[in-house]
């Protein structure tokens, strides 16, 4: 992706602190562009669920500032904002009582021209994000009765029906098995490619090789980003996780990180 291309949504020297005396942002640097897929990276308590926060925000920072379209996002109406940045939070329940589709179309609600009516717009809409998450065949499923991993399906859903410029994701693989993990990661990269900007908060080094760009955070700053094949290193995963690793090379000549 060109430096040429202005940022959906930048970071710019962001500090941010519950508490005075415990920062948890230091001074991070981040910009995502249309079409990139950025997973961020980090330790338990390094500030990636803050960050994504900020990013949509739901946090002002302390310092610095993030800008969303060029502009300060505090400076966006709720509903403006609500249009271009969807967020799939690590929990969040679903509404008791409805079936799959209608949950799935309230993610239609920051377009709605009034209240209680769909249009045709937004009937395609929710179609689409129910195929892009591989959820068509829950729609008429009531939501009391998902498993851990349908539920995950549906909040994605739920976010692509929204039909966001920017998309925030975090842990957005939590519940799904190997085969949805990677499928949801698939997806959002076809999305990036027809301009999406999205960041997603992961965990698993494997999935992110899958993303266009990582950005690994410690001790409150952006340590590296890049592409993952160049950032994750032995050494750096050692330094940044405490976790030794050696490099693997498939058939295909692709590296793979595995444990020592």
């Amino acid at each position: 992706m060109s430096a040429a291309v202005a940022p959906v949504v930048e970071a710019r020297d962001v500090a941010f602190a519950f508490r005075p005396a415990r920062p948890v942002l230091r001074g991070v640097h981040l910009a995502v562009r249309p079409g990139e897929l950025v997973v961020l990276l980090g330790t338990n308590g390094s500030g990636k669920t803050t960050l994504l926060r900020l990013l949509a925000g739901t946090l002002r920072p302390d310092r610095g500032a993030v800008l969303l379209g060029g502009r300060p996002v505090g400076d966006w109406r709720r509903l403006d904002l609500a249009r271009r940045v969807a967020v799939l939070p690590q929990h969040l329940d679903l509404p008791a009582g409805f079936r799959v589709a209608e949950v799935v179309e309230m993610g239609r609600t920051p377009h709605a021209r009034s209240w209680f009516s769909a249009s045709p717009g937004d009937e395609e809409a929710v179609d689409r994000a129910l195929r892009e998450a591989d959820a068509s065949d829950l729609a008429h499923r009531p939501v009391d009765e998902l498993s851990g991993g349908e539920r995950q399906r549906v909040l994605v859903a739920m976010a692509l029906a929204q039909e966001p410029e920017l998309l925030l994701l975090d842990e957005p693989t939590l519940h799904l098995d190997l085969a949805h993990q990677i499928a949801l990661l698939r997806t959002v990269l076809r999305l990036c490619r027809a301009g999406l900007a999205a960041v997603a908060v992961l965990h698993d080094l494997s999935l992110a090789m899958l993303a266009d760009r990582v950005a690994v955070l410690d001790q409150g700053v952006v340590r590296a980003d890049g592409a993952p094949g160049e950032v994750l290193t032995p050494a750096l995963v050692r330094d940044a996780f405490g976790v030794s690793m050696a490099v693997a090379t498939d058939a295909e000549g692709a590296r793979h990180l595995v444990p020592r």
